[in-house]
């Protein structure tokens, strides 16, 4: 059994101005008490949230009575974590200041400062006493809620000063039971393309990633070039116009999708989900005999082990396993034969050195990710006793192209996945229907393959 959590933001209601001044001024105080005790802890050195409390509860408790007790050990443990945080960048040379500087706010609640009132309103404790706040719950909260997920005790909240309303940071939690494979499902994750290997069909889904990183890196350096001319290199307003370009969101969209995808598919067959161990940093051993400028960040920006972290950290949630092989020759070497393989300048289509078929680039590191989980090569999966390995295990002809079935970003994709109005949610319904029909019409038998081999592609 393994504990598994994860944290849903869910806005309030609108709030009256009377009881919103309450929370403004609660954020006052407890902004107050983290400059104060991180002030204390970077000069004093003190990194445990324990050791912070003992020396300091009593003083920051004589100076605001009128809080409950509870918010000065929330914020010794906020307090503790940025000074922890601030000494290990300021010992690396990385701090910007000599002093840490608390920016934004966010308010840590325990049991004694919340509770739950139904499942669309929370009480919160301040020092008004007990203040009870209606929430607008999205699908993505109904979701945990109706599979089981329990509330953790903690939660956090910030002011949205706008608008009038808190956004809580709730975390829910579950016990998950890691499920025993019956299977292998090899994931090869490149650039463009995440590959994955389902009972013997190569299924290829293109990520875009690429032009997605060059085109941003276009327009960053333009806004760079303009802005740094008229502002300087720090200015706020550069920052501002590059945050709204929203490259990290649509990589974190991607990450998450693909993840989603891949997961739920070993879920449904039982099976453990194989990767290849990259290592920490593997960017940086890509990039050693590499100099083109533009290349090199292309390597950095796709993000190989983030997607594999996701895919990991998604499968905890569905007590699939995950398994790590060795990385080593597995796009070179032809799993029929065990010679390598000759590949053309940039082609991603090969040829066997000893049996001449052709072999696609992602195939080839597919099978070779099932054939090292199934010998247990530097992971723990099960000896191949009992297996039956040849050459029937590829099922294609030789001097054939193994090439996988490519499935377009649009179709897996989805622009909007969890519209927060019934009306939305009907309107991309329908939408959905008629271009999944339409393309269905258009490409006939692929994509009709592909729905059979993974229905929940469509699934409405």
């Amino acid at each position: 059994m393994a504990r598994v959590a994860r944290t849903v933001i869910v806005r309030s209601v609108k709030l009256p101005r009377k009881m919103f001044r309450v929370f403004v001024e609660l954020e006052g105080m407890y902004r107050n008490i983290v400059e104060q005790l991180v002030m204390y802890a970077v000069r004093n050195r003190v990194k445990s949230f324990i050791r912070l409390k003992a020396l300091k509860y009593r003083e920051i408790r004589n100076l605001y009575p009128q809080l409950p007790s509870h918010y000065v050990y929330t914020a010794c443990q906020d307090a503790g974590t940025r000074a922890k945080s601030f000494l290990r960048l300021k010992k690396l040379e990385l701090a910007e200041r000599n002093h840490p500087e608390v920016k934004k706010i966010s308010i840590w609640i325990d049991d004694h400062l919340w509770k739950t009132n139904g499942y669309t309103s929370i009480k919160i404790a301040t020092h008004k006493g007990w203040v009870t706040v209606e929430l607008e719950p999205h699908k993505q909260y109904w979701k945990y809620v109706n599979k089981g997920w329990k509330l953790a005790s903690e939660a956090k909240i910030k002011l949205d000063k706008r608008d009038r309303r808190l956004i809580v940071y709730l975390t829910f939690v579950k016990e998950i039971e890691e499920c025993k494979p019956r299977g292998y499902l090899p994931v090869d994750v490149n650039e463009n393309n995440v590959t994955i290997l389902a009972d013997g069909v190569a299924l290829l889904f293109e990520t875009g990633t690429e032009k997605l990183v060059l085109g941003y890196y276009y327009r960053r350096k333009k806004v760079q070039e303009k802005y740094d001319k008229l502002y300087g290199k720090k200015s706020r307003i550069k920052k501002k116009v590059l945050r709204e370009l929203k490259e990290r969101k649509k990589k974190h969209d991607i990450k998450w999708k693909i993840a989603n995808l891949i997961v739920r598919t070993a879920y449904e067959k039982q099976y453990a989900i194989v990767l290849e161990n990259l290592g920490k940093k593997p960017a940086n051993n890509m990039i050693k005999k590499i100099k083109d400028k533009q290349l090199r960040h292309r390597i950095f920006q796709a993000s190989f082990r983030e997607i594999q972290k996701t895919i990991e950290e998604k499968a905890r949630e569905y007590g699939v396993p995950v398994i790590y092989v060795n990385p080593k020759n597995t796009s070179r070497m032809c799993p029929v034969h065990n010679v390598p393989i000759t590949y053309g300048n940039g082609s991603r289509i090969g040829r066997c050195s000893k049996g001449g078929e052709l072999w696609h680039r992602d195939v080839v590191a597919c099978w070779n990710i099932l054939l090292k989980a199934l010998r247990g090569d530097g992971s723990p999966a099960p000896s191949p006793a009992g297996h039956a390995l040849d050459v029937r295990l590829v099922p294609l002809a030789l001097k054939a192209a193994h090439d996988p079935i490519g499935i377009p970003k649009s179709l897996w994709a989805r622009w909007k996945s969890l519209p927060q109005i019934q009306k939305a949610i009907v309107l991309n319904k329908v939408k959905r229907q008629g271009r999944t029909e339409c393309i269905c019409d258009s490409m006939g038998p692929l994509i009709q393959e592909i729905i059979t081999l993974n229905p929940f592609l469509f699934k409405k």
